[in-house]
């Protein structure tokens, strides 16, 4: 799987790996989703493009089906039980200018999102929830 560093992309998981501060997180519930999706598509990845209308929502792909250049940044890798590999989740890069303060969980919550995401035959759509990363959590990813 690419890591994107050949397509010049940015990998932020490098930069925070043993600062103890995740940019990503699910809930169970996008945990669970998760692992149906896996089970029925093989491995998974995430990307949000901050386009209007759906471009704005989190769209989960079989992984490698959406190609990752050098306008995105790998947020972070996602670790779900009962996943053998990561779940890598990219936001596009002028998107994550505007969120890069903040810290995002994936949820689900029910209706039917647009686009070629997987969840949307299920019923329910993955959305962002976010919340400002505290003074403390700011440092460890500058540091």
């Amino acid at each position: 799987m690419s890591t994107g560093a050949e397509h010049g992309t940015q990998d932020l998981t490098e930069r925070r790996a043993g600062h103890g501060t995740e940019r990503i997180a699910l809930t169970p519930a996008a945990g669970d989703l998760l692992r149906r999706l896996r089970e029925a598509h093989g491995p998974l990845m995430f990307h949000q493009s901050g386009g209007c209308c759906d471009g704005s929502s989190p769209m989960c792909y079989p992984a490698g089906e959406f190609r990752t250049g050098a306008a995105d940044v790998l947020l972070g890798r996602l670790t779900v039980p009962g996943i053998a590999e990561s779940v890598d989740f990219w936001m596009a890069a002028d998107q994550f200018a505007r969120w890069q303060h903040t810290h995002l969980t994936v949820d689900v919550v029910p209706g039917r999102g647009g686009g070629f995401s997987l969840e949307a035959p299920e019923g329910v759509r993955f959305l962002i929830r976010s919340r400002l990363f505290s003074e403390e959590e700011r440092a460890r990813l500058d540091g």
